[in-house]
């Protein structure tokens, strides 16, 4: 690790989203695997969601990433029901026991993630929102999700976004100032997609059926 690594000032992060594992998909895998490069960078990170199935309480995955699943009742598609005070209490007690300085919120449909980025704003925690996809302006679903939008980064301390086209979409959707919203893309490991080194052998499997 260089020296430049090593004295660099550490954060207590908390990832806050209705999205993670065991649920599959685009949200869940960055949070993953952007909580273990921070670890990796000396951060300490948890990540906070709701239960899924038996599936509640404190978990522990790799290189020590807490988990806490609250049993938070899900009303569609694994987004939680906003209630916007329901979850303070036992976010307040999550963030003390923590210590955490730092709320980055990630999906613009978690009810969990505008909540949390509420109350850490109250409790003078600094904030951080991650937009992944686009949305449009004119339906009734995107209307309601960008006035949701709007309020919840009004205080924000500072937003992300994983394309320029995505910036744009959000800049608008929520009348940011686009000099407080970084890109920083979604990276590909390209290792993962080059042709296996050595060719696999197939064996072929001959079924007889005797009559």
């Amino acid at each position: 690790m260089s020296s430049k690594t090593t004295n660099m000032k550490t954060y207590n992060i908390a990832m806050i989203s209705d999205f993670f594992y065991p649920q599959p998909g685009g949200v869940e895998l960055h949070i993953y695997h952007l909580a273990q490069k921070l670890i990796a960078r000396g951060h300490s990170v948890i990540v906070i969601t709701h239960a899924y199935g038996d599936r509640t309480g404190i978990r522990t995955l790799t290189n020590g990433l807490k988990v806490y699943y609250v049993p938070f009742m899900v009303l569609y598609r694994n987004a939680t029901f906003p209630s916007v005070f329901s979850a303070f209490p036992i976010l307040r007690q999550i963030f003390i026991r923590e210590s955490i300085e730092i709320v980055h919120g990630h999906g613009t449909f978690s009810s969990l993630c505008h909540e949390a980025i509420f109350h850490a704003n109250t409790m003078g925690l600094k904030t951080v929102f991650t937009d992944h996809s686009l949305f449009g302006f004119a339906d009734v679903t995107s209307i309601l999700g960008n006035k949701l939008l709007n309020f919840t980064l009004t205080d924000i301390g500072h937003v992300i976004c994983v394309s320029h086209t995505c910036k744009e979409n959000t800049v608008l959707r929520a009348s940011l100032d686009p000099h407080m919203v970084s890109v920083i893309p979604n990276a590909l490991v390209s290792d993962d997609f080059k042709p296996a080194e050595v060719r696999p052998k197939f064996v072929w499997l001959v079924q007889i059926s005797i009559s």
